[in-house]
This record gives structure tokens, sequence and C-alpha cells, in this order.
């Protein structure tokens, strides 16, 4: 054995001797993320709407194009912030407790930036170039 190996192995035991912290993976982490990961797919239909609004984007098909991707995205948007609001409201304790209070307040904010780029795409698909 090399003295590298002697020397490695108490770290090795301590490391392998620590829990996962999978299982504490609770209902706020798991409400948070969600309406985290909803309201930045709502963020991203609303940008795509919002370029095709504005005549940045020349598809005339897919996701996030035209009226519906705005209004897909303002309901994304409503629904992540409300539950981030929710979540923010009922975690008991500060951040890093793990209670999702910072994922809650991640999704409340990326919830209202999609709520602002749906309506702002809905506004700007409504103008008729004159």
């Amino acid at each position: 054995m090399s003295a590298l190996s002697v020397l490695a192995s108490p770290a090795v035991v301590h490391a392998s001797a620590q829990p996962l912290a999978v299982g504490d993976f609770g209902s706020g982490r798991i409400g948070a993320t969600v309406a985290a990961f909803l309201g930045l797919a709502g963020a991203m239909v609303g940008g795509l709407a919002l370029a095709r609004a504005t005549g940045r984007v020349r598809t005339r098909s897919g996701p996030g194009t035209g009226r519906s991707g705005a209004v897909a995205a303002v309901a994304a948007g409503i629904i992540s912030a409300a539950l981030g609001l929710l979540v923010v409201v009922t975690a008991e304790g500060g951040l890093g407790t793990g209670n999702g209070l910072g994922g809650g307040i991640v999704a409340l904010i990326v919830g209202l930036i999609a709520v602002a780029l749906g309506t702002l795409a809905l506004t700007r698909s409504r103008r008729v170039p004159a």
C-alpha cells in the first residue's frame, strides 16, 4: 500500500457513511420545483410569442407563435406565481432549511416574468400595421 492510499482511506470511509439527501426532497421543494419549471416554460413561450408579435421571427407555426402562445405564457405564469406564493407563505423556517422557500421565490419571480412577456405579446399582437 502506498502512503497516499493510507491517508485517503479515512476520508473515503467518512464520505461513504454520510446519508443521502434524496429523502429530504419534501413537498415544499417539489412544489417549488414544479412551479419554477412551469414559470420557466411560460417565460420561454412568452418570449417566442413576443418575438413573433414584433416581427423578429418569421415562422408561421410552432410553439409560442401568435396569440395562443401568449395566452399559454400568461396562464403558465399565473399558475407558477400562485404556486410559488403558496410555497413561500406556507414554508416554515428561512432560506436553506429545506422547505422550498428559495424555489418558491424563484417560481414567483419567473411566473411574473412569464405573465409580463405574455401580456406584452398579447398587446403587440392586437396592433394592426398601417
